[in-house]
C-alpha cells in the first residue's frame, strides 16, 4: 500500500506529493493536466528506463520517492535473498541526474533496476487498456490460477525443488563433459604419472645430489686442502695448536704470580680445546672422502633423470614436478572413480526429478480444482459488465517440468455467442479485454493480498449502469486493497474515499502540474463539471451530490508540496 508519493523535477512537475487513502482513491483532471505524468513517475519506481529529457529543470536532479506499507505481502524472503534489510515500511527512491545517470534505492540501499522491478511488481499493479500483452501471456495466466488457488506456498516448494533439480542437471552435464575429456586423456595422464612414479622423486633430492656431485668432482682438491689445513692446525712442528699450547703454558706460569692472568689462561684453554676439535673434524672429513667412480655415475644418472623431467614439464624446481605427480595421480584416480561419480549423480538427479514431479502433480491438482470455480466467477462478473455471452475455458496440458510447474495452461476466451473460446490475444478487443482484465483483478481481490492497483482509465467506453457496477466492484476491492482509479466518469470519481484533482497553472512563464485533495464542496463542483461542463447547472450539481451520497471520506489523505 502506498502511504506517500513525492515527485520532484519531473516533466511538468516541480514538486508535488500525495498521501492517498488506504482504500479507494480517484484522480480526475483535464486531458494533458499531468495524470499520465504521475503514472510515468510511478513507473520509474517500478524499474522503467529513465530519460533525462523528462526533467523539469535540466540543472537539477529528478527524485521520485514512495513510502509503502508491505506487511501483508510476504516479502521477507525476497528481501533476505537480495541482501536488503526488511521492515514493514519500505521506501523506493529513484534519482535521475541532469546528465542522464539513474540511481535506484530500496530503503536507502543502492540496487539495480532488475531488483527494483522485482520488488515493485509486488507493490504496485498499473492496469490500462494497453496491457493486452500481459493478460495474453501464459505465465501471467498461470499466475492468475495459482493466486486464486492460494498456491503460493506449494509453488514456492516446487520452485525450490526445481532449482535444485536444474542445478544438479547442470552439474551432471559438467561431470559428463569432464568424464569424456578425462577418458580421452586418460592414457596420456597414466603414462606421465607412471613415469614420475617410477622416478620416485623426493623433496630436496636435487640439492643433495648436486652437492654430492660437486664433492666427487673436486675430491682431490678437497683432500689436499683438508690435509694442509689439518697439518697447519695440529700436525706440523709450527702448527697453530703447538704454538697455542706454548702460549697456554706461559700464561699458566705467570698466573702463579697474579690471579689477573687466570681468565686469559682459561679463555686460551677454551680456544685450544676448540682448535683441537676442529683439527680432529678436518681429519675425519679427509678420511671420509673416498672417490667412487661407480657412485659418481649413479649420481650423474639420477641428476640427468631429474633435469630431463624438469625440462619436459617446464618446471623451475623439483617440487613442481612432485606437485605435478600428485595432480596426475588425482586425475588418474578420478578416471577410475568417475563412473561411480556419474552413477551417484544420476541417482541424485533421478531423486530430485521424482520430488519435482511429486510436487508438480500436487500443483496440477490444485490448479484443476481451482479452474472451474474461477471460470464461474469470471463469467459472472463479465455478465455484470454487460458481456452476457462471455465464455472462458481453462485449457491445461501436461508438459515436462518447468520453472512454474508441469502444466501448459491457457485461458481461452470468447465474448460472443456461437464463437468458440480461443487465445485471448487473438480474440479480445480493447474494450472486451479491459473488462476481462478488471474481472480478473476483482475476482483475485477476494482470494489474495494484491498490491496497490492503479486503474488508468479502465472505464473508457463504459457508461450508465455498467459504470455503476464497475465502481461498486472497485469499492468492494478497496475494502481489502488500496485502489487508485484515474477516471473521466463522474460515477467513479464520486465514489472515492479520497478525490485528487490534477491541474495545470502558469507560473513565471512556465507550465506546472499541480494536484490537490478536494473537499466535499470542491468534489461536488468537479463532478458537476464532469456531468454538465465548465458551468454546471444546478441539476448537474444535484446529480453530483446524489452520486456522492453515502461515500465515506478518508482521514489522513493529503496532497500538496511536502
Amino acid at each position: 500500500m502506498i502511504k506517500s508519493l513525492l515527485i520532484r523535477n519531473y516533466a511538468l512537475i516541480h514538486q508535488l506529493g500525495i498521501r492517498p487513502s488506504e482504500k479507494f482513491n480517484t484522480i480526475t483532471g483535464e486531458t494533458g493536466a499531468g495524470k499520465s505524468i504521475m503514472l510515468g513517475a510511478i513507473g520509474l519506481l517500478l524499474g522503467n528506463r529513465a530519460d533525462s529529457r523528462a526533467l523539469f529543470s535540466d540543472d537539477q536532479k529528478c527524485v521520485i520517492e514512495a513510502l509503502f506499507d508491505i506487511r501483508d505481502y510476504d516479502l521477507v524472503e525476497l528481501f533476505e535473498e537480495a541482501g536488503l534489510d526488511y521492515s514493514d515500511e519500505c521506501i523506493l527512491r529513484r534519482e535521475i541526474s541532469p546528465g542522464g545517470k539513474s540511481r535506484a534505492f530500496i530503503n536507502d540501499t543502492p540496487v539495480n533496476l532488475d531488483l527494483m522491478k522485482q520488488v515493485g511488481d509486488h507493490l504496485v499493479d498499473i492496469h490500462s487498456q494497453r496491457d493486452t500483452l500481459l493478460l495474453g501471456s501464459p505465465t501471467y495466466q498461470l499466475g492468475i490460477v495459482d493466486a486464486y488457488a492460494g498456491n503460493s506456498e506449494m509453488l514456492g516448494r516446487y520452485m525450490r525443488a526445481y532449482r535444485q533439480y536444474r542445478e544438479q542437471h547442470r552439474a551432471l552435464e559438467e561431470l559428463e563433459r569432464q568424464a569424456q575429456e578425462m577418458k580421452r586423456e586418460a592414457d596420456y595422464h597414466r603414462f606421465l604419472y607412471d613415469e614420475l612414479a617410477h622416478a620416485d622423486l623426493k623433496p630436496g633430492e636435487q640439492e643433495t645430489l648436486e652437492e654430492e656431485m660437486r664433492i666427487m668432482e673436486h675430491a682431490g682438491e678437497i683432500q689436499t686442502r683438508l690435509l694442509a689445513s689439518t697439518e697447519n692446525l695440529d700436525s706440523s712442528e709450527q702448527s697453530i695448536a703447538g704454538l697455542l699450547q706454548q702460549v697456554r703454558r706461559d700464561l699458566e706460569h705467570i698466573s702463579r704470580f697474579s690471579a689477573h692472568f687466570a681468565p686469559l689462561r682459561d679463555r686460551l684453554e677454551a680456544c685450544y680445546i676448540e682448535l683441537k676439535d676442529i683439527a680432529g673434524e678436518l681429519q675425519r672429513e679427509n678420511e671420509r672422502i673416498d672417490f667412487d667412480g661407480k657412485r659418481q655415475a649413479e649420481v650423474q644418472e639420477r641428476l640427468s633423470t631429474i633435469y630431463r623431467l624438469m625440462q619436459k614439464h617446464h618446471a623451475g624446481a623439483l617440487e613442481e614436478i612432485i606437485d605435478l605427480q600428485a595432480e596426475l595421480g588425482e586425475k588418474v584416480g578420478r578416471v577410475l572413480n568417475i563412473d561411480n561419480e556419474l552413477e551417484s549423480g544420476c541417482k541424485k538427479l533421478q531423486a530430485l526429478r521424482e520430488e519435482v514431479e511429486k510436487l508438480g502433480l500436487k500443483l496440477r491438482k490444485e490448479r484443476e480444482r481451482a479452474a472451474i470455480p474461477i471460470v464461474k466467477e469470471l463469467e459472472k462478473v463479465l455478465k455484470l459488465l454487460e458481456m452476457p455471452h462471455a465464455r472462458i475455458l481453462i485449457q491445461m496440458d501436461n508438459q515436462d517440468p518447468g520453472p512454474s510447474g508441469m502444466d501448459d495452461l491457457r485461458i481461452l476466451f470468447s465474448a460472443n455467442a456461437g464463437i468458440a473460446p480461443a487465445e485471448i490475444r487473438n480474440v479480445a478487443s480493447g474494450g472486451e479485454f479491459s473488462r476481462l482484465m478488471f474481472a480478473v483483478k476483482y475476482v483475485l481481490a477476494g482470494h489474495t493480498s494484491l498490491p496497490t492497483i492503479i486503474f488508468d482509465e479502465i472505464d473508457s467506453g463504459v457508461s450508465g449502469e455498467v459504470a455503476l457496477r464497475l465502481v461498486g466492484m472497485m469499492q468492494e476491492m478497496a475494502e481489502r486493497h488500496q485502489v487508485i482509479a484515474i477516471t473521466h466518469l463522474p460515477q467513479i470519481a464520486a465514489r472515492g474515499n479520497a478525490h485528487f484533482y490534477v491541474y495545470k497553472i502558469q507560473e513565471n512563464g512556465q507550465t506546472l502540474s499541480r494536484v490537490r485533495l478536494l473537499s466535499n464542496v470542491q468534489r461536488e463542483e468537479e463532478i458537476g463539471r464532469m456531468i454538465g461542463g465548465d458551468r454546471p447547472s444546478s441539476a448537474a450539481l444535484q446529480s453530483a451530490r446524489e452520486l456522492m451520497a453515502g461515500t465515506e471520506q478518508a482521514d489522513g489523505a493529503e496532497a500538496g508540496e511536502f
